[in-house]
């Protein structure tokens, strides 16, 4: 029963896919997605967390910094070790042809660019909530390009999302209580 409802739940992720990578969609829509994507890549972390860390002399943004790094402390082994464990191939490795962009690696769940910007736009909005909204459409624009360039399903960067979130609410916990 339970892998009859993972196999349909499998079947949704690919129709999902297919409905949005597709060789019919606008080069701006195509260029946007590369851009947010490539957004993700973690140069965007690295500046941020050294703008809040040696920038700054108030507490509050210190936390913020600190929160970031032990966010990724926390996702990154867990992130490796799912990706590892499921194993899930790419979906242009094997249901279409022609991603936007190469990925770094194999396989695909969960996706480490959602996890990492849910991750950022989790603590920032926990620290700057005024610019909440800002956060976390970038957040959602790096996770959907994913799967629009070709090399995620929508459940990967869901999962990735939900995942970085996580991190990043357990960092602030961790932060805030030393």
């Amino acid at each position: 029963m339970a892998n009859n409802i993972l196999t349909k739940l499998a079947k949704v992720d690919e129709q999902l896919f297919l409905s949005v990578f597709n060789d019919a969609s606008p080069v701006w829509l195509r260029r946007s997605a590369i851009g947010f994507s490539k957004s993700g890549d973690g140069g965007l972390y690295v500046a941020i967390f050294l703008s809040f860390w040696w920038f700054t002399e108030q507490a509050h943004f210190q936390h913020l910094a600190m929160s970031l790094l032990v966010g990724f402390v926390i996702e990154r082994p867990i992130y490796f070790l799912v990706k590892k464990r499921i194993a899930r191939v790419r979906p242009c490795d094997c249901l279409v042809q022609g991603a936007y962009l190469v990925p770094s690696d194999r396989f695909s769940l969960p996706s480490g660019h959602s996890a990492g910007a849910f991750v950022v736009a989790t603590i920032l909005t926990m620290y700057l909530p005024e610019f909440a909204g800002l956060w976390l459409v970038w957040a959602s624009g790096v996770a959907a390009s994913r799967v629009i360039i070709g090399v995620h399903y929508p459940a990967d960067v869901v999962i990735g999302a939900v995942m970085g979130s996580s991190c990043a609410v357990l960092a602030v916990m961790v932060v805030e209580s030393i």
